[in-house]
């Protein structure tokens, strides 16, 4: 009599494939841009092309890089106890991402406002803070909650305000084609969100100054 257990009770014990190098991804991304280039009436035998793919391949990781980086990495040990009682504004932030519905840029500015609690951070950190998120395939609206939102859980403060001006190619290079269309997207948080004093210093110093030309 056979001892081999039922076959309903078998474990069926497959391999798992081998993790692929980073170099192996990096061709598998190479070779997927030199199949997408017939599709768009190309040769990528084409001597200006040999190296599009390696290139492209190359730029799309540097401009989704916010994808391996963290808040907690980026911000470091770069928050001090401080006793300061009024609103700190960085303005102008420069921002560059890419839209996950078109994967074509979007660009403009970030300004963000905090209330500190009894700590402050390092000024650079907020662009750095703006670049884990603007590195990513994104929505201009998520973005400005998601940087909001990170501010708040590093500093615990008494509020966020963050402010993000943008042009959309997606709008500008095709479809619509408006080429002076801007989105405005707004986040508040705590006191920014709940008084009405705060709120409006926040909005006029933002809007008050040079505007995203």
């Amino acid at each position: 009599m056979s001892s081999e257990p039922p076959l309903e009770d078998r474990t069926l014990v497959t391999e798992a494939p081998p993790p692929v190098s980073s170099s192996g991804r990096e061709l598998e991304f190479e070779e997927l841009v030199r199949l997408m280039l017939p599709h768009l009436g190309e040769d990528p035998g084409r001597e200006g092309l040999l190296r599009t793919p390696a290139r492209v391949a190359k730029s799309l990781r540097w401009l989704t890089r916010g994808y391996g980086r963290s808040v907690e990495d980026v911000v470091g040990n770069a928050v001090f106890e401080e006793k300061h009682e009024s609103m700190v504004l960085v303005r102008d932030i420069e921002v560059y991402s890419l839209c996950e519905h078109h994967m074509l840029p979007f660009f403009g500015k970030a300004h963000i406002a905090y209330y500190p609690n009894g700590r402050i951070i390092g000024l650079s950190k907020l662009p750095r803070i703006v670049d884990v998120f603007a590195r990513r395939l994104q929505l201009q609206e998520r973005m400005t909650d998601q940087i909001a939102d990170a501010l708040m859980d590093v500093l615990d403060p008494m509020g966020v305000g963050v402010v993000v001006e943008a042009y959309h190619l997606c709008m500008m290079m095709r479809g619509v084609q408006k080429q002076n269309s801007k989105t405005v997207t707004s986040a508040l948080r705590g006191i920014f969100r709940d008084d009405a004093k705060t709120r409006d210093e926040f909005l006029r110093l933002v809007h008050g100054g040079r505007m995203l030309e």
